[in-house]
């Protein structure tokens, strides 16, 4: 659990289920930290747009994957799909516990942009 209160519209996956939907590419994952926390690293195909740029609009097109946010812990991508919300986008997913919660279960990250 991210300990993290979400909107009864946000929708939480855990970490293997995550990995799957990767593995068979049916999710997009954006990672909303900072570039410099992304670069010391990130879950392999994530794409990177900062909590401080967020906006639904600048998401690239999912193409028919479902589009998952994640942060550190939780809380920035909890913030970033109230404003998806906000702005009616069908973005409604994040990563529970964000790559704390990956790293714990003993999945990989990659270093580098």
């Amino acid at each position: 659990m991210s300990g993290f209160r979400t909107a009864a519209s946000h929708r939480e996956i855990q970490p293997v289920e995550l990995k799957d939907m990767l593995a068979n590419g049916s999710a997009l994952l954006i990672d909303v930290r900072e570039p410099d926390e992304f670069a010391a690293g990130h879950i392999a195909g994530a794409v990177n747009i900062p909590l401080s740029a967020f906006s639904p609009r600048n998401v690239p097109d999912a193409a028919g994957r479902t589009v998952v946010l994640q942060c550190a812990g939780g809380k920035r991508s909890g913030i970033a799909l109230d404003r998806c919300a906000q702005a009616h986008a069908a973005i409604d997913t994040h990563l529970g516990g964000g790559i704390g919660a990956w790293k714990h279960a003993g999945l990989p990250v990659v270093a580098g942009e």
